[in-house]
């Protein structure tokens, strides 16, 4: 491997991906984070079945299911440092591992995983909105609300052409109605618990439930803690920013630690309230498992504030999709500028400074998957969420072994770096594949969630399933992306080498729309 500098181009001659430098500082992007989160309604769709796993247990398997989410966030923030590409882990994961790594763990797996959960947001946010404004006989309709949900598809594309600053101005406004919906909730029902007028009076908190050695069903425990991968999911979203953010090899390593701690405390305090105030009954009754917050909050808060919080689900759903539409099709631009997809994906709007092109591929592949997975059962909802579980553990778990990888020539020397980049995400990877293990023996169970295909679980068909699919989409793309899969647009390195060639809008003094330069003449360079 090379170990001769390549220079960079001089600042007239260098070009950069064509998106807006210092768009967004620290303030907006843990905003942009948040919402990808889609913190109230992760909380309404998740809290009944991570209560029906683990029970009173429930803030411990948040706690529990934080560690490796924790641990995974010091890998991203460490890696975005000498490496701030809005690809993220699919050129960490390609400079560590290799090509075929990258384009399957950092391209294939979380695109396949948010194209299954922008369908489940968009369907969400159109059923709480109908609900919301009281219009419940049309929120039972699919054809009314996979109608609605492919409108808002293309109204989160046409905020995100629109440009970044209005995206995170939008979020800013969306994820302090959830947090006002969320902090409203809890304090209505700690008020409840201590005059005793809550349903669930008997239930008193107690520290115990945070001791996850309480849960005598490991299974059940596991279980719990995929739901809670997919509960905090999101955060990582905010790296496709990272080459529109003030200081970006720093900000979005920042942002993403805080987003994760900020989330912690959200559903720490959410699941003591709700199972304080409802108790495990109340809270996994059938009618009530799929939608907690929609039930407790009217009981918590009364009826007029109980409407705040099924609308702050709904927008929490539909502020997910915004962020969405704004990061998906920034990992398609550096992809592309990298030669793993479409030369065409990376033509950038000259005024608006955003990727375009690959917003509207977006969008249309957004809405044949809403339609097809609606088509197929109209009920998809806590299927997707299960499926989604073991993608976001494989790739999680990738990108902390890359970490790994990249990082170890400076372990050895480096006490401080054994430790952030080294031990502790390898301790959140092993989390991490041990729960992607179990949960995929459980899956296969025909009688898992009650549906099965051929005898085999149906959240096994599309969470492996669509692993299995993948590994064969990416061996079959190698002849047509040669450059990339050769090693030839990010080489296999380490830090400290010097050979890798980035599309570095730092130097870039001059917006361009990237496709009309010489994709030969982008070098890519690791920051120090």
């Amino acid at each position: 491997m090379s170990t001769t500098p390549v220079e960079a181009p001089p600042a007239a001659q260098a070009h950069d991906k064509g998106l807006r430098r210092n768009a967004i500082g620290l303030g907006r992007i843990v905003a942009l984070g948040l919402a990808a989160v889609a913190p109230a309604y992760s909380l309404a769709v998740t809290l009944g079945y991570v209560v029906g796993a683990v029970g009173l247990q429930t803030p411990a398997a948040f706690l529990l299911g934080f560690i490796p989410i924790l641990f995974t966030a010091f890998a991203f923030r460490d890696l975005n440092q000498v490496m701030p590409d809005c690809g993220g882990q699919f050129v960490w994961i390609t400079r560590a591992l290799g090509p075929v790594a990258g384009w399957f763990f950092g391209g294939w797996v979380p695109q396949i995983a948010t194209f299954i959960a922008t369908a489940a947001l968009a369907q969400v946010a159109t059923v709480y909105l109908f609900d919301a404004a009281g219009l419940n006989a049309i929120a039972a309709n699919p054809l009314a609300t996979t109608s609605v949900a492919v409108v808002l598809i293309a109204l989160s594309a046409a905020i995100a052409v629109r440009g970044i600053e209005l995206a995170a101005w939008v979020q800013y406004a969306l994820i302090a109605l959830q947090i006002v919906a969320i902090g409203g909730f809890c304090v209505g029902a700690f008020i409840a618990m201590s005059n005793g007028t809550a349903p669930g009076a008997g239930t008193t908190p107690s520290l115990e439930w945070f001791n996850p050695f309480a849960v005598s069903d490991f299974g059940g425990l596991v279980a719990g803690v995929i739901l809670c991968l997919f509960i905090y999911w999101g955060w990582d979203s905010l790296i496709s920013v990272n080459e529109e953010t003030t200081e970006r090899s720093r900000t979005p390593g920042r942002a993403v630690i805080v987003s994760t701690i900020i989330l912690l405390v959200l559903y720490c305090g959410a699941s003591v309230a709700a199972l304080g105030f409802g108790g495990v009954a109340l809270i996994t009754d059938p009618k009530n498992i799929n939608d907690v917050l929609s039930v407790l909050g009217p009981m918590a808060t009364g009826e007029v504030f109980g409407r705040v919080i099924t609308l702050a689900i709904g927008l929490s759903a539909l502020a997910a999709l915004f962020t969405v539409a704004v990061s998906t099709p920034r990992s398609w631009l550096s992809m592309a500028t990298y030669k793993a997809l479409p030369a065409a994906i990376t033509r950038v709007h000259r005024r608006h400074h955003t990727p375009h092109i690959a917003t509207y591929w977006w969008a249309g592949i957004s809405i044949v998957t809403i339609v097809l997975l609606t088509l197929l059962a109209t009920d998809f909802i806590g299927l997707a969420i299960l499926a989604i579980g073991v993608m976001i553990a494989a790739y999680y778990a990738v990108t902390a072994i890359s970490a790994i990888v990249y990082f170890a020539p400076d372990m050895r020397r480096n006490p401080g770096r054994l430790i952030v980049a080294g031990i502790l995400p390898g301790l959140g990877a092993l989390m991490m594949l041990i729960a992607f293990v179990v949960s995929a023996i459980q899956m296969a169970a025909p009688d898992y969630v009650g549906a099965s295909i051929l005898g085999v679980g149906t959240v096994f068909w599309i969470g492996i399933g669509g692993l299995v699919l993948g590994v064969i989409v990416t061996l079959a793309l190698r002849p047509h992306y040669k450059e990339y899969f050769a090693g030839r647009t990010i080489p296999l390195g380490k830090v400290g080498d010097t050979d890798f060639v980035i599309a570095d809008p730092i130097d870039s003094a001059f917006p361009v729309d990237v496709a009309d330069v010489d994709p030969d003449s982008t070098l890519i360079r690791e920051e120090r």
